[in-house]
């Protein structure tokens, strides 16, 4: 069983495992305002003297409020405008009209509004706890770490800025990190099954053998019989390359519950590697009804379409993905190959273009880009984007492919846990 924690970050996430992040924020003073009326220019109190007259803050904030916890975002968002219609400089309506984007899902809108709230009102750390969530949401791991950081600092007893920092940690392979991060979190959560999970990867990774072996000994002992612990155990099957039990694990997890989510979408990714393609797309097409949101599953869609030389599908299913997250390198990459097959080639490099952004250390983005530059005649570029994809193989990355072949099971639900 030891293999188990050995697969590349394969847990099934409940996602009850964090409370929501969002939080409605108040603002600092009990007017509502930002800063008091004495301290605008008369000029500004008497331009806005008469819309204050029709507008009340306070009745304002406290409607946008309750509107934001019962869920009627329409409402909240009017509520919080008519704020800012009054005062321009309140940080906390503009952070609660982040909060608004990120239960929306948009997520560029969200870290716009809360960046602005941060310049307004930039000893508030829920505002960076909001902005650690909105970058961990786009995938911008690294970026996440600093303003989860800081929220860690300024409230060590922060469970869950603590955990997404420990997640970022362990995304950003900075297990050590990892470990001081998530390890004081035990007494509170050392009965949650994924929780052990990721803690037992950091302490593997990094070194420490008797946290590796006091976090494994309690998640088998906290898994039972559950079907998320048949989920764990099949995707481990999955990195070990060993389909028939992996399809055998996963199948006890969705007789189990058939709507546990990510359980379908492992059963595609088994059936794909079995190349039962018939199976493996009815699997993602049942996840999708489960998450229809969730740009891998289109990804990997896409992928089985490609395999099926299905270029249409293919293209519909990568071009779903990113409109779902338009920062889906691997999604990207797929389009520039396929329209590079397709002698497509400014479409590719357009593909590649914004892949590149995204991941600008990834070898394979710069090998087929260079060979797409080479097609449009543009030589020395090409030369030189080969040269940087030569350049960037990694020693680390290399050994992760010897021991967990070289394609890891995706993992989107460590990615998605944490819910607005």
């Amino acid at each position: 069983m030891s293999f188990l924690i050995r697969a590349h970050l394969a847990p099934s996430l409940s996602v009850g495992l964090i409370a929501a992040f969002c939080i409605c924020l108040a603002p600092r003073h009990s007017n509502g305002f930002s800063h008091s009326p004495s301290q605008q220019s008369s000029s500004d109190a008497t331009s806005h003297a008469s819309h204050a007259s029709a507008v009340d803050p306070n009745a304002a904030f406290a409607q946008g409020q309750a509107a934001l916890q019962s869920g009627d975002l329409a409402t909240a968002e009017a509520a919080f405008r008519r704020v800012l219609s009054v005062d321009p400089q309140s940080g906390a309506a503009y952070a609660n009209l982040g909060v608004i984007a990120m239960r929306r899902k948009e997520w560029d809108h969200a870290l716009s509004l809360l960046q602005r709230a941060e310049k307004l009102e930039p000893k508030m750390s829920g505002i960076r706890l909001n902005i650690g969530l909105v970058k961990y949401r786009r995938g911008d791991y690294a970026g996440a770490v600093a303003p989860l950081a800081s929220v860690v600092r300024d409230q060590p007893d922060s469970q869950q800025a603590r955990y997404l920092l420990g997640l970022c940690n362990v995304f950003t392979e900075h297990y050590a990190d990892a470990v001081a991060t998530l390890e004081p979190l035990w007494p509170q959560m050392s009965n949650n099954f994924t929780y052990l999970y990721v803690l037992d990867i950091a302490a593997h990774n990094a070194g420490n053998n008797d946290l590796d072996e006091k976090a494994l000994s309690h998640l088998v002992e906290v898994g039972g019989e559950t079907p998320e612990f048949h989920l764990i155990l099949g995707k481990a099957y999955l990195n070990r390359e060993e389909m028939d039990k992996a399809i055998s694990e996963l199948e006890l997890a969705a007789s189990a519950n058939s709507k546990l989510p990510f359980v379908h979408f492992s059963l595609g990714l088994a059936y794909m590697r079995k190349q039962d393609n018939d199976r493996a797309e009815s699997e993602f097409r049942k996840d999708i009804a489960l998450e229809p949101d969730l740009p891998d599953n289109y990804e990997q869609l896409g992928l089985l379409y490609l395999q099926m030389q299905k270029d249409a599908e293919a293209e519909h299913s990568f071009r779903e993905a990113l409109r779902y997250n338009p920062h889906q390198p691997a999604s990207l990459l797929a389009l520039g190959r396929l329209y590079q097959r397709q002698g497509k080639n400014r479409e590719a490099l357009t593909a590649l273009d914004a892949a590149e952004k995204l991941v600008p250390e990834n070898q394979n983005v710069h090998f087929v880009r260079g060979q797409v530059l080479l097609r449009l005649g543009r030589r020395e570029e090409a030369q030189a984007e080969l040269a940087t994809s030569r350049k960037l193989v990694d020693a680390s990355l290399n050994k992760q492919r010897e021991k967990y072949g070289d394609a890891p099971v995706p993992n989107p639900e460590l990615k998605q846990t944490p819910q607005p």
